[in-house]
């Protein structure tokens, strides 16, 4: 035989397998160690990404609400005016077309601000006075109601979800 083919022949002694066997799970300690510590990393960086993309979507969605409520504002004289009309509306039978006219066309535009989350705020004379949804345009003495209550709505109030965009203007029983 050659002196190449005993070579490619003989097997390592344990002796000197051992050293190599000792090498290689150290290393591949290490490599687990690292492989976890990079798991690890990730799973920080998604959480830290999911929570940033949840605070933006939150912000945005605020922001789109204020616009909203920004834009919204220069309806609301009209909504108060197709109000008032109606509560004087002429006793005249004539008029009754004209009277549903504006009562459709009130209505058009309320369904429209419900359709983007714009309701008005559900107040009537007797509930308590909450200065964060309504602002008091007077104070009087009244018989007929405590201190603190709504004796009647001026001007309803709006908000959109549970931010308010105008508060509603009331007069107050002291």
């Amino acid at each position: 035989m050659t002196e190449d083919t005993e070579n490619k022949n003989e097997t390592p002694t344990p002796q000197e397998e051992a050293p190599d066997l000792a090498a290689l799970q150290a290393e591949n300690e290490e490599l687990r160690k690292q492989n976890e510590d990079y798991l690890d990393s990730l799973q920080r960086e998604r959480a830290s990404f999911a929570n940033y993309k949840r605070r933006v979507d939150l912000d945005n969605a605020s922001f789109a609400d204020r616009l909203l409520g920004d834009h919204v504002k220069f309806f609301l004289p009209v909504v108060d005016d197709l109000e008032r009309a109606l509560l004087h509306r002429p006793e005249d039978p004539d008029c009754d077309s004209w009277i549903s006219g504006i009562d459709l066309i009130l209505q058009k535009l309320l369904k429209a601000l419900e359709a983007k989350d714009v309701h008005p705020l559900d107040l009537k004379p007797g509930d308590l006075f909450d200065p964060n949804t309504q602002e008091a345009v007077t104070h009087e003495e009244n018989d007929n109601y405590t201190d603190g209550q709504i004796i009647e709505v001026v001007q309803t109030g709006y908000q959109i979800k549970d931010r308010v965009i105008r508060p509603a203007l009331v007069r107050v029983a002291k």
